[in-house]
């Protein structure tokens, strides 16, 4: 039996414990379990960017600039010291991750021509699959679709866990595919991908890998100099605590990023930049990767996030987060199983990220209920689906405790019921 007592020893033994209190926390009773969707604000970031608007943009006008101008970079690199294992010169944060998803997907088709098939999964994130459609669509490509998707079950039917094997995926493989793309961490049911191996088996084959790690980063400890990785993309507001919204990043492994070239070409690649030169001649280095002139208070937030993942190190987040969703499992096989829940995350640590998926046919009455009523927010999912999260630096033990214990009694309650998910537009 998992006690609350149990969660208090947890975080009396935290050495994160400290970060909880560098964020801002309005109601105290609040059972924060969604960071996977959207972290809270670091207090720094509020002080940072009041100085930088008075001090910076109010003081220096169009002369910051001379200090701004390399600004997606050094904070690209910061991204990539603190939560992706890579050294310099190999990320840029800027736009968004669709953009930057596309931009890569384009840029892999051109470097493998002839090659006419793109694969990605049916449980990848609804965008990345969007995207793929269209370019599939436009160049006339084909298009593979790993069928893996979580859908409605009667209980006690198997239930996909969403995860891609190498089993899995090769078979798809032949000397016709240019890339193959999937998630880090699927979306929904916080199932981890081997990053390393399904990327050296889509190399054998002659083609590109392109994972996007947008729910894995800031909680996984991901490892791209070291596992071998070319391309990825991902977002700053889930674990990264960069605000909604924020810009994106976009990784290229120094030993491929000369043979590709992007298919939206902007000045800031252009290799004499300030001389506006006629046609377009892409520069060397990461600074070829990027369009035009990035959010200088958007990576100014990616700063204060990302500094506090560096500071705490994210292999210290990590265990946390394989901690912590240790934890909940233990409680939803505790408590919630009885209620009608089941588990969609793999229950090994090494196969998941930081949040966990708990099934339930009322679960978006019961999500929507949690928030509004009882001071819990998750968010749900469809198909019946309810993810909750921990956020290890922000997170506490007995915040996921407290959580998971009203999403109990609750459900014992019945008063979902009378929720009305009629007039909700955002889960």
């Amino acid at each position: 039996m998992f006690t609350r007592a149990d969660a208090l020893a947890l975080d009396a033994a935290d050495p994160l414990a400290k970060y909880r209190d560098e964020f801002v926390i309005q109601d105290p009773d609040v059972c924060y379990l969604d960071g996977n969707s959207l972290g809270r604000l670091p207090k720094k970031t509020v002080e940072s960017i009041n100085d930088f608007l008075v001090n910076g943009w109010g003081s220096k006008m169009v002369d910051g600039w001379s200090e701004w101008i390399d600004k997606a970079q050094s904070t690209g690199d910061l991204i990539g010291r603190a939560a992706l294992g890579a050294g310099a010169g190999q990320t840029l944060a800027m736009d968004t991750t669709s953009v930057n998803f596309y931009r890569l997907v384009r840029a892999a088709i051109s470097a493998r021509p002839g090659r006419r098939t793109i694969i990605t999964d049916e449980a990848n994130f609804p965008t990345d699959r969007y995207i793929m459609q269209g370019i599939a669509d436009e160049l006339d490509l084909n298009l593979v679709i790993i069928p893996n998707e979580l859908t409605e079950h009667a209980p006690g039917d198997s239930v996909s866990d969403e995860r891609v094997t190498s089993s899995i995926l090769e078979p798809y493989l032949n000397d016709d595919v240019a890339l193959v793309t999937l998630s880090v961490v699927a979306y929904r049911s916080g199932a981890l991908h081997d990053i390393k191996e399904l990327t050296e088996l889509v190399r054998s084959h002659g083609a590109l890998m392109i994972w996007d790690a947008s729910h894995a980063v800031g909680a996984v400890d991901m490892q791209f100099d070291r596992d071998g990785v070319d391309l990825a993309v991902g977002c700053t507001y889930k674990y990264g605590n960069s605000g909604p919204g924020s810009p994106a990043w976009l990784y290229l492994s120094k030993k491929i990023q000369s043979q590709l070239q992007m298919p939206i070409q902007g000045w800031f690649a252009q290799r004499d930049q300030f001389l506006m030169g006629s046609k377009f001649d892409q520069t060397d280095g990461m600074r070829g990767f990027q369009i035009a002139s990035p959010s200088i208070i958007g990576l100014l937030c990616i700063d204060e996030g990302f500094g506090m993942i560096e500071r705490a190190s994210i292999a210290a987040i990590n265990a946390k987060a394989s901690t912590g969703t240790e934890m909940m499992i233990k409680l939803h096989d505790q408590w919630l199983v009885e209620l009608g829940y089941e588990l969609i995350t793999p229950r090994d640590s090494k196969l998941r990220g930081g949040h966990i998926n708990i099934y339930h046919p009322e679960a978006g009455q019961i999500a929507r209920g949690l928030r509004d009523h009882k001071k819990v927010i998750p968010d749900y999912r469809a198909p019946n689906s309810i993810r909750v999260a921990i956020s290890p630096l922000a997170t506490t033990y007995c915040e996921v405790f407290d959580g998971f214990e009203r999403i109990r009694d609750y459900t014992k309650s019945g008063e979902y019921k009378q929720i009305d998910l009629s007039s909700i537009t955002v889960t």
